[in-house]
């Protein structure tokens, strides 16, 4: 577009008035054809094509943040057996010794005393878990464990017991998920301050049957013989791999690992 300085001395040029502003342009017959058709358009319907054809998306069609992750409850996995090194390594604390096992592999320290209890928290992958052993002997061992879970709010689902079992042949395991006491005076004093509660996890260790008519009390509280030890190192390597499962992968998957036949060599 061309302007002309001097409006009063061309006569062909139309001058046109602003407010506050005074310019002269060429007639609009002198204009390009592209030029005037440009002019000609409706400035506002071509401001409103270019601000919605860029417009940014609406709030609603922004996804909302993901709420925070509730906090799991920790597992509470307890050992029974009896304190005192005049218990340690005989049939009655397998339980102790499997706790022990998986607090060492894990690398969780199970050295706080509270609850008539040894303790110790750490995580298992994401999920929190408690090893426990019971310092209130085998007999009164529901407690300390009916203490924690009380204190804590562990759902009983959540309460894994792991203890000897004279009806299970030695060295294996047996996973289930809930019953009762079988005889055993540390399963009774458990289901008794749960309030007649079965419906929670366990895991038996079994340790044979007496020899001969050798008194069950006395049987128990023998310890193994190095030989037996050895042989157990192999079934605590399961039962680790047992808790493991458990708590990331589910019960019924871990129940199967550990109901399962395992090869003949780990026995050797």
């Amino acid at each position: 577009m061309r302007v002309v300085g001097n409006c009063n001395s061309l006569s062909p040029i139309a001058a046109v008035g602003w407010p506050n502003l005074r310019r002269c342009f060429l007639p609009s017959k002198t204009l390009t054809p592209s030029l005037s058709s440009t002019l000609s358009l409706p400035l506002p319907l071509r401001r409103v094509s270019r601000i919605s054809s860029s417009a940014p998306m609406e709030p609603a069609d922004v996804a909302p943040p993901p709420e925070p992750k509730k906090p799991n409850k920790p597992w509470l996995v307890v050992g029974l057996g009896n304190p005192g090194k005049k218990y340690d390594d005989t049939r009655h604390n397998v339980g102790f010794e499997l706790v022990d096992a998986i607090a060492e592999a894990e690398g969780i320290s199970i050295s706080s005393v509270s609850f008539k209890a040894l303790l110790g928290k750490g995580f298992i992958g994401d999920v929190p878990i408690m090893l426990v052993k019971p310092q209130t002997f085998m007999n009164s061992s529901g407690e300390s464990v009916g203490a924690i879970v009380s204190y804590y709010k562990i759902p009983h689902k959540q309460v894994l017991v792991i203890y000897d079992d004279l009806d299970l042949p030695f060295a294996k395991l047996k996973m289930l998920p809930k019953g009762g006491h079988g005889g055993h005076n540390g399963m009774k004093s458990i289901i008794d301050h749960f309030k007649g509660n079965r419906d929670f996890p366990r895991l038996r260790i079994g340790i044979g049957r007496p020899p001969g008519k050798m008194d069950p009390v006395n049987f128990v509280l023998r310890p193994f013989t190095r030989q037996e030890q050895e042989e157990l190192n192999f079934t605590f390597q399961d039962g680790i791999e047992a808790v493991r499962i458990l708590l990331l992968e589910g019960f019924n998957k871990s129940a199967t690992f550990v109901n399962t036949a395992k090869p003949l060599k780990q026995l050797g």
